[in-house]
């Protein structure tokens, strides 16, 4: 990328305004099938689309050029580009010009995202990826924003703090959303290539707060903390052997997922008290050892509080797949028969038959002992929420430090309310009075669905707020002419467990 020379990026800015480059008006433009197509890595329905009328317009132009990869006559780009023309775009390695036109050396999209603050839009440059080039891509590729990217961004912290960090910020997308939250942040790589392509989507967004550094992990740092951190590290696991390509977006330069390991250990050194973490990234299941239990070892020994959710877990070859897909090779080819040998060997050798990939969600003790502990499989579909996960995590993590010290005669004194997003379902044998199965179903956050029995149902139903736990407790043991003492005893532990997974709330009264 060039440098942002006399306001080059300010100028690209408004061109892209003035043609209403937008999520929606690209969606528009070639219809949501096509759209939806180059979602799965096909142009061609988005081709077909523009081929069958006539339109030379801005957006149009820009459309083609940047995200379909099509090679157009320089007068029509640079009426698409009136304020930075042609020679601007030229300057900031947007696009080559020769005698049989204009190309785009760089895909240049919008994305819209949701969070509890509302709707946000940016617009990206990163490097066009296999679907346009046909080829695999490069060992320096700086990847735009895709599922990976997207998840994180759902899971970014919004409160207010002073310093974030976006470690390994790529193309700069999750440093630009860190922007809107911290007085400051700071965003490194260890591509020099990656920070020129996040300094000019900083630029081009107006954020004026990010600090980028390069460097490996916390390197750049020299000493600081911060009160935040967020970041998507190049987790992939990649056999060590030549001919296999290290891509730096996404390998970590490090065998199997030391990687994790690393970053939970030098974490504590870089984290202000209370400051949290929240990461991508996956973990590595040996024949003898548990990936989960090998975070939780990791995270023990550093000392931190930990909420860990494994999303999704792929056998060896599932992986290995994956990643030689993703980075541009052909299935069914020599190359990709190569390099698939390759990975499969180096399992193999380490005995890893599956890999786990998920959420860390990290946080260093304000001055005692950790006390959030959970490692958790959650494998199902998410809940119903546009904003992603950032709230339903905040409001769980609040819940447990809530309970943290809270005495079950405090807990017994409590208000409770259900959280507006759970409903019960019940299952009966044909014919039956009682069911046979009662289901709480949360509809946001993770969507989880918790079995409970008819004491538990009567207890969460009369859950409003106005009655503290302790009567309705003993309600429901008169109701079921049980023991009221035996039935407190039998509620509270289950109580805690729904607060702490954001069933149950705190009253605000």
């Amino acid at each position: 990328m060039g440098i942002d020379e006399g306001g080059s990026a300010s100028a690209l800015r408004e061109d892209l305004m003035a043609a209403g480059y937008t999520a929606s008006g690209i969606r528009e433009l070639w219809g949501p099938d096509a759209d939806d197509a180059i979602v799965r890595g096909q142009l061609l329905p988005a081709r077909r689309a523009l081929a069958g009328r006539s339109d030379d317009s801005a957006l149009a132009t820009l459309g083609a050029l940047f995200i379909l990869g099509e090679t157009l006559p320089a007068e029509r780009v640079g009426d698409a580009l009136p304020s930075l023309g042609l020679a601007g775009a030229e300057a900031l390695e947007l696009v080559e010009v020769s005698d049989a036109g204009v190309r785009a050396l760089c895909s240049l999209r919008s994305h819209t995202f949701v969070d509890a603050d509302g709707a946000t839009s940016w617009w990206i440059v990163s490097d066009l990826d296999e679907a346009v080039t046909r080829r695999p891509l490069r060992d320096d590729h700086v990847v735009g924003v895709g599922g990976a990217s997207t998840t994180l961004l759902g899971l970014q912290p919004t409160d207010r703090v002073g310093t974030a960090l976006d470690l390994g910020t790529g193309c700069g997308i999750q440093a630009l959303l860190a922007s809107a939250h911290a007085d400051r942040v700071i965003a490194t790589d260890i591509s020099e290539r990656a920070l020129r392509f996040a300094r000019l989507n900083a630029a081009l967004n107006g954020a004026e707060n990010i600090d980028f550094r390069l460097g490996d992990l916390f390197r750049p740092l020299a000493g600081e903390t911060v009160d935040r951190l967020v970041s998507n590290p190049p987790f992939v696991v990649t056999p060590r052997v030549d001919g296999v390509p290290l891509l730096e977006y996404r390998d970590g330069g490090r065998s199997g997922d030391d990687l994790m390991t690393t970053l939970i250990g030098e974490l504590p050194a870089h984290l202000a008290p209370g400051g949290i973490a929240v990461l991508l990234g996956n973990w590595e299941y040996h024949v003898d050892r548990d990936g989960l239990d090998r975070m939780r070892l990791a995270a023990r020994a550093a000392g931190l509080d930990a909420w860990v959710v494994e999303r999704d877990v792929l056998t060896a070859s599932q992986y290995a797949e994956t990643w030689i897909r993703d980075g541009g090779v052909l299935a069914r080819t020599p190359r990709f028969d190569e390099l698939y040998a390759a990975w499969l060997e180096d399992f193999a050798v380490r005995d890893v038959d599956r890999i786990g990939l998920g959420y860390l969600i990290l946080r260093k003790p304000v001055g005692s002992l950790p006390t959030l502990s959970r490692f958790e499989r959650l494998h199902g579909a998410l809940g119903a929420s546009d904003a992603g996960l950032s709230a339903h995590v905040a409001a769980c993590i609040a819940a447990h430090d809530w309970q943290t010290d809270l005495s079950d005669d405090a807990l017994l004194r409590a208000r409770l309310v259900v959280a507006a997003d759970v409903t019960e379902q019940r299952h009966y044998w044909p014919g039956d009075a009682h069911p046979a199965v009662i289901d709480l179903r949360q509809g946001g956050g993770f969507g989880r669905t918790v079995e409970i029995d008819s004491a538990l149902a009567g207890f969460v139903g009369a859950c409003d707020g106005e009655l503290e736990v302790g009567s309705i407790s003993d309600a429901v043991a008169q109701l079921l002419e049980g023991d009221p003492d035996a039935l407190r005893a039998e509620l509270l532990p289950q109580i805690r467990d729904l607060v702490n997974i954001g069933i149950l709330l705190p009253s605000a009264d």
